[in-house]
């Protein structure tokens, strides 16, 4: 079988990105040529790249934020890369950080933070440690399909259990059903509160957007059995596409509010770095006839550029249309009775720091 251009521009199943473009650090770059030999397979029929996921040694795994516009100030990401595959996913650009490419590199060569739980059992016994809710999901998926294996979200899970700390989880896997015997029981002291991302009801659409992560009437129902469970849920619409998956916002809101979903979300799309050209490359790919007039509408949100990276207006843009989307989320969630996300204060008075790890073990 003649070998495959990784750097080419072609839909794969199963992939949410087209292409692997160099990381913008990089200052080598490649590109393919045809030699007329048929050296390049460019078809469905080419071998589909697969998830690697390599374990690695972290030496601290809780990451401080200090941007204004994020309701957080701690935050847990177990993997970097995400096997969901989000084309609009605002976390590719960081894989150019680890010399790997933001394009189907962020999707099938993931690191694994081996040493997460001791680490964060360290972290958490430090004599100055303050407790805040610790955010687990902010720049990938804690639950996305690698985590069956590696169970690295679950192992955080259950020492922030332990030690009675607070957390936020933010995911759009249906997958976290699993842990829901530790959210249930720490939802009962008050220590946790799951957002799941849903930002259309279209099965289509959503199995070229965001090809590998549950499919939207699936996060619907995880919604229903966590809140069944007694574990406070809410619905993030995120990110809204202009004239791609904006219409579906306010039978998101319904179908998440009747399956109980009791606080609501939602942010449009950014597009920082090289995702510019790899949201693009999908558009052009996925949605032709409409490519250019979403492009129009993303830069009428962001004063005229593809993205403006401004802490006032980056999560919600600016501009008429951004105004329009404001407008109708706050008059579904009024209908519905959705409240606000920091209306749920989360308690930090049961913290109990760990012990830290000891060779000689629990002596006493």
């Amino acid at each position: 079988m003649p070998p495959v251009d990784p750097t080419a521009a072609y839909a794969r199943k199963g992939r949410g990105a087209a292409s692997n473009p160099e990381g913008r650090f990089e200052s080598v770059r490649h590109q393919a040529e045809d030699d007329g030999w048929q050296s390049l397979l460019l078809d469905e029929d080419a071998p589909r790249p697969r998830t690697e996921v390599t374990g690695e040694r972290a030496r601290s795994v809780i990451t401080r934020n200090d941007s204004p516009d994020i309701a957080f100030e701690q935050a847990l990401n177990p993997y970097r890369g995400c096997e969901h595959g989000c084309i609009y996913c605002y976390a590719r650009p960081s894989h150019g950080y680890l010399n790997l490419s933001p394009g189907l590199d962020f999707e099938t060569r993931l690191r694994a933070k081996t040493n997460l739980a001791e680490v964060l059992r360290a972290e958490l016994a430090r004599p100055g440690y303050r407790p805040s809710p610790i955010n687990i999901g902010s720049n990938t998926d804690p639950y996305q399909p690698v985590e069956k294996r590696w169970r690295l979200t679950r192992a955080a899970l259950e020492l922030l259990a332990e030690c009675r700390h607070p957390c936020t989880l933010v995911t759009k896997n249906a997958l976290v059903e699993r842990d829901l015997d530790l959210l249930a029981a720490m939802a009962h002291e008050n220590l946790v509160q799951v957002f799941v991302s849903v930002n259309s009801l279209d099965n289509h659409l959503a199995a070229k957007l965001e090809p590998r992560a549950s499919a939207p009437h699936r996060r619907i129902k995880a919604i229903a059995a966590l809140a069944e469970a007694g574990v406070p849920v809410g619905v993030l619409v995120a990110p809204i596409i202009p004239a791609l998956n904006d219409h579906d916002m306010e039978a998101v809101l319904e179908q998440a509010h009747a399956a109980g979903a009791r606080c609501a979300g939602y942010t449009v799309l950014r597009l920082p770095y090289e995702l510019k050209t790899l949201f693009r490359e999908w558009l052009a790919l996925h949605a032709p006839q409409r490519a250019a007039h979403v492009m129009s509408l993303v830069q009428q949100m962001n004063g005229g550029r593809d993205y403006d990276s401004d802490f006032r207006t980056r999560m919600r843009g600016q501009g008429v249309f951004a105004q329009l989307l404001r407008r109708r989320f706050e008059v579904a969630c009024r209908r519905h009775g959705y409240g606000r996300a920091r209306d749920l204060q989360l308690d930090t008075a049961r913290f109990v720091p760990p012990r830290k790890s000891s060779p000689q073990g629990e002596l006493f």
